[in-house]
This record gives C-alpha cells, sequence and structure tokens, in this order.
C-alpha cells in the first residue's frame, strides 16, 4: 500500500511507541498534523511556543527513560526550538525532533519560513537528516530513533520538505537497522576492568565521583551496590544526583562549584578516583591544572571515549555503557574476594569527617525573612523526597540540589550543560505526562519563570496539576550574587523592578495562586498546595534577597578554594 509521507511519519512514530509529542502546528507541517488528526495512538500536546515544546520533550524523556519527541514547523518554528535542542544535547537527551521545511524545489530560494534548518542545528545535534525523497522516510526516522537511544544518547533531528510529506511510495518500517560508521561500544574492556579492580583495592583515601551517565545508562542499583561493596564514600554531579541514594552515610552531598565542603576537599585529596558516567567537566572540578596538582590514579568509565582525558588525564580508561561496565566491575571484585582495608578506611573517614563538621550548608534558620534554603527543605519534608523536582537556573536549581534529597534515579530534572532559563515549567508539563499521578515539583524564580511563563496555558488545557515553587527575590539572584563578589555591588541590569503580581497571573489562566511572605506561613502554604491534588499552584514566596548560594568556587579557581558564608 503507497502511503504519503505524512502517513509514513505518522506510522513510523506508532512504530516506536511514541505516547506523545509536542508540538506547535505551521504551514510546513499541516500534512502531519492532519494525519494525527485522523488518529489516536499517538497523542500530540499543544505547548504555546517551540522552546517549550523541545524541553517538554526533554522532561518526558529525562523522567521516564523514553524517546522524547517534538514537531515544529520550518523557519521561526525551527529557530524558536533550538535552545531546547542544545539543552538537550548539552545533557545528552535521546530526543526525536522532527521540523518541516519549504518544499525541495523551493530550498536555497530565501522562500517564506525558511532556514538552512541542518546548517544552524549542526552543532547542537547528535545527528540531523534532510529528507529529499520521500522513499529514506521511513528508514531515516528509524534510524532517528536508533542514534538518539543508543551510545551516548542525543537529540536527533528530521528535517522533512513540505511535498515530501503529501508525495506517497510504498511504506515498509524497517525492524532494525545498521549504520557502518557508528558502532557504540557498551562491553567495558577486561583488561582495563582488571586494572581497575587492582587500584581500587589498593586505594587508601578513594572517592567515588559519578555525574549524568549513571542515570542515562539505569545504572543506579548497579552503582549502589557497588559503593557498599567498597565502603568508599561517593559524590554526585548536578545531573547525576539521585544516581546514589542522597540520605546514604556514604554520600558526601553534590561536589563542584556549589558543591559541598566534604566532597570537593575528598575529591581532592583521594588517592584512588573512580569517576563513572562523569565528564570532569569546568562546574565540577574547576581549573584543571588545579586539579592536577595532587597526583592520584583515574579511573574514568564512559560511553563516549572522546570524554575520556579531554579535560583531565585518566589512568585507566574504560569505554562501554555504564551499567555493564559496573556490573562486570562489581562481578570482578566479589571474585577475587574483595575486602575493604578498614584501618584505611576509617583514617580516611575520620577526615572526611572534620571536612563535615565544616557544616557548610548552614544558613540563618532564625530569620525573619523567608530564606530559600528553608522552603527547599519544607518542600523535601512535605513530598517525603518522592516528588519530580524540576528547576530553571539560577540561586534556586542550586538551593534544590543542595537541599533536597534525592534518592532515586530521573526525580532531578533540570538544565545542567546549557543553564537554560525558561526550562523548568515545560519540563514539569512533560514530567507530567510521563509520570500520571505522580507528584511534580516545579522550583524556580521570578526572573526564570517569565521566559516560558506562557505554557501555563498548556498546564490549564491539559489540566496539569504541577506545583511551582517561586523564590522570589526581586533579582536575577546569580547574576547579583557573581555582581556582589567580583564587580563592586554594581547590579547592572540584574534588578527585576517590575514583576507582575505572580498569584493573579496564574488566576488569570485559571490555576491558583499563593503569595508567601513570613517564614511562619511557609509550610502551610505548601502543605495546602500538595493537598490539592488536581490544580495547578502557584507559590509565589517572597525570599531574603540579600541570600547568597555557599561553598561557591569562583570561575577559574581550584576546587578547594571554596568561598564559604563563614569567611564573609
Amino acid at each position: 500500500m503507497e502511503l504519503t509521507g505524512a502517513e509514513i511519519v505518522v506510522k513510523c512514530l506508532q512504530a516506536e511507541g511514541v505516547e506523545y509529542v509536542f508540538g506547535y502546528p505551521g504551514g510546513a507541517v499541516l500534512f502531519i498534523y492532519d494525519e494525527l488528526f485522523k488518529q489516536d495512538k499517538v497523542k500530540h500536546i499543544l505547548v504555546r511556543h517551540e522552546q517549550g515544546a523541545t524541553h517538554a520533550a526533554d522532561g518526558y524523556s529525562r523522567s521516564s527513560d523514553k524517546v522524547g519527541v517534538a514537531l515544529v514547523t520550518s523557519g521561526p518554528g525551527v529557530t524558536n526550538a533550538v535552545t531546547g535542542i542544545a539543552t538537550a544535547y548539552m545533557d545528552s537527551i535521546p530526543m526525536v525532533i522532527i521540523t518541516g521545511q519549504v518544499p525541495t524545489h523551493a530550498i536555497g530560494l530565501d522562500a517564506f519560513q525558511e532556514c538552512d534548518t541542518v546548517g544552524i542545528t549542526r552543532p547542537c545535534v547528535k545527528h540531523n537528516f534532510l529528507v529529499k525523497e520521500v522513499k529514506d522516510l521511513a528508514v531515516t526516522i528509524k534510524k532517528a530513533f536508533y542514534l538518539a537511544r543508543t551510545g551516548r544518547p542525543g537529540p536527533v533531528l528530521v528535517d522533512i520538505p513540505k511535498d515530501v510529506t503529501s508525495a506517497k511510495c510504498p511504506f515498509e518500517y524497517p525492524e532494525t537497522v545498521t549504520m557502518r560508521s557508528y558502532n557504540p561500544v557498551v562491553k567495558g574492556h577486561p583488561g582495563q576492568i582488571r586494572k581497575a579492580v587492582q587500584l581500587l583495592a589498593e586505594a587508601k583515601r578513594p572517592m567515588i565521583y559519578t555525574g549524568g551517565g549513571v542515570i542515562l545508562s539505569d545504572a543506579s542499583k548497579r552503582l549502589t551496590k557497588l559503593v557498599k561493596l567498597l565502603g568508599f564514600p561517593c559524590t554526585n554531579t548536578l545531573m547525576g544526583l539521585g544516581g546514589y541514594p542522597a540520605t546514604d552515610p556514604q554520600f558526601l552531598g553534590m561536589l563542584g562549584m556549589h558543591g559541598t565542603y566534604e566532597a570537593n576537599m575528598a575529591m581532592q585529596n583521594c588517592d584512588v578516583l573512580l569517576a563513572v558516567g562523569a565528564r570532569f567537566d569546568d562546574r565540577v572540578i574547576g581549573n584543571p591544572a588545579h586539579f592536577g596538582q595532587v597526583q592520584r590514579k583515574i579511573i574514568h568509565i564512559d560511553i563516549d571515549p572522546s570524554s575520556i582525558s579531554k579535560r583531565v588525564k585518566v589512568d585507566v580508561p574504560i569505554v562501554g555503557n555504564v551499567s555493564d561496565v559496573l556490573e562486570e566491575l562489581t562481578r570482578q571484585l566479589e571474585a577475587a574476594g574483595y575486602k575493604p582495608d578498614q584501618k584505611a578506611l576509617s583514617t580516611w573517614w575520620s577526615q572526611i569527617g572534620l571536612w563535615k563538621s565544616k557544616d557548610c550548608l548552614k544558613y540563618d534558620k532564625k530569620s525573619t525573612i523567608i530564606k530559600p534554603q528553608f522552603v527547599l527543605e519544607r518542600l523535601y519534608e512535605i513530598t517525603k523526597g518522592d516528588a519530580f523536582v524540576t528547576s530553571d537556573v539560577g540561586q534556586h536549581q542550586m538551593w534544590a540540589a543542595q537541599f533536597y534529597k534525592f534518592d532515586k534515579p530521573r526525580r532531578w530534572i533540570n538544565s545542567g550543560g546549557l543553564g537554560t532559563m525558561g526550562f523548568g515549567l515545560p519540563a514539569a508539563m512533560g514530567v507530567q505526562f510521563a509520570n500520571p499521578g505522580a507528584t511534580v515539583a516545579c522550583v524556580t524564580g521570578e526572573a526564570s519563570i517569565q521566559m516560558c511563563i506562557q505554557e501555563l496555558s498548556t498546564c490549564k488545557q491539559y489540566r496539569l496539576p504541577i506545583k511551582i515553587v517561586n523564590l522570589n527575590n526581586k533579582y536575577m539572584g546569580m547574576v547579583r550574587q557573581w555582581q556582589q563578589f567580583f564587580h563592586g555591588n554594581r547590579y547592572s541590569e540584574s534588578y527585576m523592578d517590575a514583576l507582575p503580581d505572580f498569584v493573579k497571573l496564574a488566576e488569570s489562566y485559571g490555576h491558583a495562586g499563593i503569595k508567601v511572605e513570613e517564614p511562619s506561613e511557609v509550610e502551610p502554604a505548601l502543605k495546602e498546595a500538595f493537598k490539592r491534588k488536581n490544580d495547578l499552584v502557584f507559590l509565589d514566596f517572597v525570599t531574603d534577597q540579600t541570600e547568597n548560594v555557599y561553598p561557591m568556587v569562583q570561575g577559574g579557581k581550584g576546587l578547594t578554594e571554596m568561598i564559604l558564608a563563614e569567611e564573609l
């Protein structure tokens, strides 16, 4: 049977088991939208901006281990989506983005709503395709899903000219696909794993440093088993939170620019470092030259060979899928009858205890002004640590990472690599669709929330009961913090003195709003919001304008060159 290109697109999505497509219609994709209308297997979610579509598909993917799908039109539809595509690319999130394009005969002629989609998106996708023949459409979409979810995951874009969506050809969706130039390694090299076992067995001051790769490869249980077997301390990156239970005594907290004192000091002073699914990025280790001052043996496990020794030279590189490598590493340790050096470990844990006694996350709990840390602590207690928490980017993001204890993977949804303001609300929509009935909270600030606030309309249309926790300090908080520390208190363009009444704004979209101005009101307001199971509630917390995130490592400084609150 011959099908149109638009019919083929929808049939392919059905074959891939796609449940939701997040999108916004336009001229170049109208044939596809017409076919979506004629079926009910693939549900379309109408966002209010193409950036919202990509962030929602992203949040859907992060919280479900499925490939998120977005559909946008040509020209401005594509350019509006680029921020969300780049966000997913930086954090290795599996997504397929289908974009409309002007008819093939008009490509390159500056046609209405034309842009070079392949050229524009090439730097921020895992791969992209321009489909010029309808006969190539099915196999291209199959390749897109295969590329997105295998190896180091990432967003893959399929650009489809309008005439391709109306042309016809016989349809057959391939069951499998192979690509000669793409064969990601899954199993780690046995010899390298043996070297790692030897180093771990000899370690006196060991440290386990894990990142988003643990989450992406669903390796949390295997990581936990390994850490328990070894008895070593463990830290997570911002992207890795939830990969190891935050309430476990072997967890030292997040490391890096706003990481805990004990995690950063242990990271710098260990003699053997096991890096799992992490990339030693600038926000984690600061200046590589400073990090390299201390001699240590480094084992690095990652699916992407280009990430190994990229910023820090490692001694034992292990290329492979994190979950598979951890399983084999644990098996070899158990087969070798591994027993920790209790005396050396005891001494090391004593040192860590001294660092921990700094209490680097303390804040003024008797303040008469709402402290943002207090809001996050109450949020954690009231949700019993079981919520899905999305965030935007800034101070509120760091406080959420520090004070909400994530014991499970895929519960912490944030833009790590790109640092995208406006991510939180549309990502929360994707999370809610992926996890119907779950508690979803979006932690944001008054600057970030306004970047995609139009998605409150989407939330109303689909009755999404998200709870928005707005930490409102009337500043672009992180910008103000840096201006205070490094720019002589010159608060250039960081003060938000024309803010809306967020309660009235939420109500105008058909939602509930609560303004909270006193510390004593925080807990009752949160309890009231989460009691309303079927409503979106916008909680506007008026917080201390002068509060800063500590500890803090200044850009270009070393990991242990932390600014602590007590030092100011």
